[in-house]
């Protein structure tokens, strides 16, 4: 997570130490200095993303083939110039850093808040400016990587510390990332993604030395000078005190210069004039009021320090082993065949969230662009921890007294402080004959073994006893059909409404290119829509850990974002659809898909049948009106359409719909015109109604002398 302020400071205050190069330049040196290796830099794809993702529209849920395609040209630019990448992933958040993790997440918040405030007012995207990630972001860019043939690393410890020590043990070209701790481990050069122009191939590179020289510095110092700037293992407010005193010893003399590179300067000059030993180490430490934890600033400096370098302020026999080990002795799951497994799997981007769960029982999930002020909608954290229990059940098979260990779950909701975790306790999936141990699920092969997968996927998501009709569908189909059935299941205000528009996206998001959806234009945003977006994307990485932990049922691509949704077209049919739009609209006049509609939709509409659950139609309109408004829907519009939105629960809710008297006579085609005109426009069905009864008074006075009583 860096120094605060250290890389603005090194553009401002050194820029010898932050020059422009070119990458091709640099390949072709690399090349003859070191002719046995391909030139290769190792990509800190976490502090990327946020570069990476570059379609228009965000706010919808992710644009995602317009991404997949920004990523293989990506990919494809340092490839013509000989240049091979490695991508490093945060594979954890680790304990240490908690504290800040919170603070991220927190200050997100409030970020959304203020999103979904503006969304509301304005009923359009923002401008870059409030720019938020789309929800799992991260996590469908590691397997989008993958799945174009990169090498693509999840950590077993913070990224950082990782993709130095590749870029050191490899001996790369360098780094690529924005973290400004690749200004302080000693290894390869480091390169800047903001400051990358990707057709020129050329960016800023962060020199260490020069660094060390403006500020009277040697490399050895650069460890110690992060950890009293205050760092991701040394919190800056332990370090007020020990600022103080540098700056009286050392005063700025540039009155210009702004508090942090006043200090940046102090401290910089207070290093330099202590001795490199352990001793000065020690005095530091009872110096600095580090409470209890006297070894804060110890564990900081050893942070840095790569496999095989050495410190003088950190005696060699001091050191702990940095990298990952000791998880083995503590992980809750008892079979190391199945534990190493888990984390070769986990190591090559090859499973989601498994390895943690089994390794230390924790659980993450960052924020999601959620509406907290709609109390209609549950948050996914919410929604999906029902199945989440299930898939632990799978994971952590019970001991003789049919205990599992409960589940350290770290997820943002609204509501939820974030003060400690969420202990959740595992619970067994309905499977006759009880839950198949994972010896057999991840190991044993054969037809009934696979029958065996598919069933406890679906069991996670109670829909074990639809496998047959869920078999016939394609993969991604069948996919997507669980996790919309799951949904409607568990969120009892999603309407009939929201079903179709879910149904119709999956159906005419097949064939269509990465240039079409782009082109795609809305005439506003809904917020509600915005969120079922992330909701139903977040469902997309639960299905990820299920079918990780059931022995890939699904090969992982089928369950892929790019496939199954897109976030402008969920938002074009969540709008048609609350608008009571005809079928035909709905799915762009392509008959081939009726069929498919309805069955698909007839499937989900009698698995929450059975279950209980009455799917109702709630049309909201075109998401102005508020009130009452939002929710009336005109019966003749209504039976007019029959055919396209005709639901088992139809004729049981139709009478509380609507409580005026329906138009008789001649009037039905007058008043359906209008009904067909209110749901493509802006204004207000009462509006409406006053414009109509307006009209038939002037046209059939006699006929309709009475009505006015009505509206």
């Amino acid at each position: 997570m860096g120094i605060k302020g250290l890389q603005g400071f090194v553009a401002r205050v050194c820029p010898d130490a932050c020059r422009m190069v070119d990458l091709k330049e640099m390949a072709e040196k690399h090349r003859i200095d070191h002719p046995d290796v391909t030139p290769t830099i190792v990509v800190d794809a976490m502090s990327c993303v946020r570069r990476w993702y570059t379609p228009e529209s965000w706010v919808c849920g992710g644009q995602w083939r317009e991404y997949l395609t920004v990523l293989e040209d990506f990919i494809e630019t340092f490839k013509a110039a000989g240049i091979e990448l490695v991508f490093y992933f945060d594979g954890v958040v680790e304990e240490k850093k908690r504290d800040e993790w919170i603070k991220r997440r927190q200050q997100n918040n409030k970020e959304i808040a203020n999103l979904f405030q503006f969304i509301k007012t304005h009923r359009k995207q923002p401008g870059r400016g409030m720019f938020v990630l789309p929800s799992a972001l991260p996590t469908f860019t590691r397997f989008a990587l993958k799945s174009l043939g990169q090498k693509t690393v999840c950590t077993l410890q913070e990224a950082d510390f990782e993709v130095a020590a590749y870029a050191l043990q490899h001996n790369c070209m360098g780094i690529l990332g924005q973290d400004s701790d690749y200004l302080i481990y000693n290894t390869s050069p480091y390169f800047s993604i903001e400051k990358l122009c990707l057709d020129k191939l050329v960016t800023v590179m962060y020199s260490r030395e020069d660094l060390c020289r403006a500020l009277g510095l040697n490399m050895m110092h650069l460890p110690l000078f992060a950890c009293l700037l205050g760092n991701d293992v040394v919190p800056e407010n332990l370090l007020e005190g020990f600022w103080h005193k540098c700056l009286v010893i050392c005063p700025s003399r540039n009155k210009s210069y702004n508090r942090r590179t006043s200090i940046i300067l102090a401290v910089a000059n207070y290093i330099s004039k202590i001795q490199c030993l352990y001793s000065s180490l020690k005095h530091l430490e009872d110096m600095l009021p580090l409470g209890s934890d006297k070894t804060l600033l110890y564990r900081g400096m050893e942070s840095y320090l790569l496999p095989g370098q050495q410190s003088p302020w950190i005696p060699p026999d001091a050191r702990n082993v940095k990298m990952f080990s000791g998880q083995e002795e503590t992980a809750m799951c008892r079979d190391k065949e199945i534990f190493q497994l888990a984390k070769e799997h986990h190591i090559q981007s090859e499973n989601y969230a498994i390895f943690n769960i089994l390794s230390n029982g924790v659980l993450e999930c960052s924020n999601s662009l959620e509406d907290d002020c709609d109390t209609e909608i549950p948050g996914q954290a919410l929604i999906y921890r029902p199945a989440r229990q299930h898939i632990y059940s799978v994971l952590l098979e019970s001991e003789g007294d049919g205990a599992c260990p409960m589940v350290k779950e770290w997820f943002v909701y609204c509501g939820n402080p974030l003060q400690q975790p969420d202990l959740i306790q595992p619970v067994q999936p309905s499977i006759p004959g009880g839950t198949p141990n994972l010896k057999t699920l991840w190991f044993a092969k054969g037809p009934d073994v696979e029958k065996q997968r598919y069933s406890t996927f679906l069991s996670c998501f109670h829909l074990q006893d639809s496998m047959e009709e869920l078999q016939a569908l394609e993969a991604p189909v069948a996919a997507f059909c669980c996790l919309l059935t799951y949904l409607m299941l568990q969120v009892s205000s999603l309407s009939l409404e929201d079903l179709n528009a879910f149904v119709a996206l999956i159906l005419c998001l097949r064939g269509k290119s990465a240039a079409e959806l782009a082109s795609l234009q809305l005439v506003q945003v809904d917020s509600r829509a915005v969120h079922l977006g992330a909701v139903l994307v977040r469902g997309l990485t639960t299905l990820l850990m299920a079918n990780s932990a059931c022995g890939f049922p699904f090969r992982m691509d089928d369950l892929m974002p790019w496939k199954v949704f897109d976030g402008k077209l969920f938002q074009e049919k969540y709008q048609k659809s609350h608008r009571s739009c005809s079928l035909e609209e709905l799915l762009e006049g392509n008959e081939s898909l009726y069929t498919p509609f309805q069955n698909l939709k007839s499937l989900i509409c009698k698995v929450c049948a059975v279950k209980k659950r009455t799917i109702q139609s709630r049309p909201r309109g075109n998401g102005f009106t508020t009130g009452t408004h939002r929710r009336e829907l005109n019966p003749m519009f209504q039976q007019s359409h029959r055919s396209s939105f005709i639901s088992p629960y139809h004729n049981q809710m139709r009478g509380n719909l609507w409580r005026n008297p329906q138009p008789q006579g001649k009037d039905v085609c007058i008043w359906n015109s209008f009904c067909e005109y209110y749901n493509r426009s802006a204004y207000s069905l009462y509006v409406y109604k006053c414009i109509y009864l307006y009209i038939v008074c002037l046209l059939l006075p006699c006929a309709h002398s009475t009505q006015q009583q009505n509206f």
